[in-house]
């Protein structure tokens, strides 16, 4: 089974074929290890979280969409499982270390128990000489040496190019003390993960015939693919809802042409863009087998447009509403019930909120999803103190800053987090698109001012 593919040995995997898991151990365990340790410093316990990782792939093996995505996957596991271990320890990697300057005094022909174990003194000198590199250096430095220090090896490991990766351990290497460099090579390629490693996996993993059986135990496995299939629609519901209550209340039939016109266009687009859409792009990088690099540009460009589109009709609508607005000033004394101004700010808050509270969520941080819940609601009841109960266009000026606040903690958040959430991802690239967009906003606010400008001249 060495040479079958990723997607192959989850099939046979899937099949009940307990063997081809072991061989995805054998292929991945360096990798994860390596991601463990670079996170949490400690050598027992980042094989501890890597094994778990494996034992959590081995049961949650059918929800993985796209089986050439394995690595990509399993990488995002052990990153999601080594924060956690480190909440549950207090955020403190590797304890009793040697001071660093112990490390050019060590000895170096004292026996080791084994060929793969470092003594405690020698584990804390190695965790803190590597400590002090920042994690996008340190992770591939680790890999290297327990890969046969292959450059090629850990540029696919971890879905860089080899240059780049050449770059970083440049790097690495010059952040490490110079006293102890020779040590910290030598200790990384004896603590690389062995055979026994695999053993101990299958060993932990459920007596049931294959990962689908193992799942199929208890009520709650199916009750979480329920749960992923119909809470991101929690949004999508609460936010046509909101925009349902707002056209039904409408106080002109200009504005209400205007707002349905609007709101409809809105969630056609929505609805296509994430359904229809999503599945022939993921249909694609099936077909053609995109890299990971490749396809997360292509979805990053894919969710940009998406964001730009939703931004230019919010725009056009908005400059919509506020003409309709100044041609009935007889309605400005109009107060909407208390109930569904409650239920518009509910529902609205929550469509906008939502999918990036479920996604945090989902990707375990919860730290990211408190914070979002916060500012929503904390935006929700400003929204609702500040409405002042009337339909002018005093209201949709409150709309538009509050709009405007939400859209920058979304952007905020998701600048900050969405590292967490998305294993291997360029950063840099999300800082650019965010740029792009801020300054499309900006456009798009620049060129309807003008139309509106020309159109009040007229």
């Amino acid at each position: 089974m060495t040479g079958q593919s990723d997607a192959q040995l989850v099939s046979l995997t899937l099949a009940g074929n307990r063997d081809a898991f072991s061989h995805i151990v054998a292929r991945y365990q360096s990798l994860i290890c390596s991601i463990a340790y670079s996170l949490i410093g400690n050598l027992g316990q980042s094989e501890d979280v890597a094994q778990e990782t494996f034992i959590t792939a081995w049961r949650h093996l059918r929800h993985l969409r796209d089986p050439e995505k394995l690595r990509f996957w399993l990488c995002g596991i052990v990153r999601n499982r080594a924060r956690k271990s480190l909440c549950r320890e207090g955020r403190e990697p590797a304890c009793h270390a040697a001071p660093l300057d112990d490390a050019v005094e060590s000895p170096s022909g004292e026996a080791l128990p084994s060929e793969q174990t470092i003594s405690r003194e020698e584990q804390g000198i190695l965790w803190r000489s590597l400590e002090q590199i920042p994690a996008i250096y340190r992770e591939p430095l680790v890999l290297f040496y327990r890969e046969h220090q292959s450059v090629a090896n850990v540029a696919s490991a971890l879905g860089l190019t080899e240059e780049t990766v050449k770059q970083r351990l440049s790097r690495g290497r010059k952040l490490l003390h110079k006293e102890v460099i020779c040590f910290v090579e030598g200790a990384l390629e004896r603590t690389r993960p062995g055979p026994a490693f695999s053993g101990v996996v299958l060993a932990a993993l459920p007596a049931a015939s294959g990962p689908a059986a193992a799942a199929a135990v208890g009520a709650a496995g199916a009750k979480s693919g329920i749960m992923a299939v119909f809470a991101p629609l929690l949004g999508i519901f609460s936010g046509i809802f909101a925009h349902y209550l707002i056209v039904r209340f409408t106080p002109t039939p200009r504005e209400r042409r205007v707002k349905t016109m609007f709101f409809t266009s809105l969630w056609v687009f929505i609805i296509g863009w994430c359904v229809g859409a999503q599945l022939a792009v993921r249909a694609l990088s099936h077909r053609y087998k995109w890299s990971e690099h490749t396809d997360f540009l292509v979805m990053a460009g894919f969710w940009w447009f998406y964001a730009a589109v939703v931004v230019a009709l919010t725009v056009m609508a908005l400059r919509s509403f506020f003409a309709a607005r100044r041609e009935a000033p007889q309605f400005e004394s109009v107060t909407p019930p208390l109930g569904r101004r409650l239920a518009v700010i509910v529902g609205v808050y929550l469509g906008y909120f939502y999918w990036v509270i479920y996604t945090a969520w989902r990707a375990g941080d919860r730290t990211g999803a408190l914070i979002l819940t916060a500012a929503m609601l904390a935006l929700a009841a400003a929204h609702f103190v500040t409405m002042g109960g009337k339909n002018g266009e005093r209201t949709l000026r409150v709309v538009v800053i509050h709009l405007t606040l939400a859209t920058a903690v979304v952007l905020a958040v998701l600048n900050w987090r969405l590292g967490l959430w998305l294993a291997g991802i360029s950063m840099g690239l999300v800082h650019l698109l965010t740029l792009a967009l801020i300054a499309w906003i900006g456009l798009m606010v620049a060129i309807t001012r003008s139309g509106g400008n020309s159109e009040a001249a007229s």
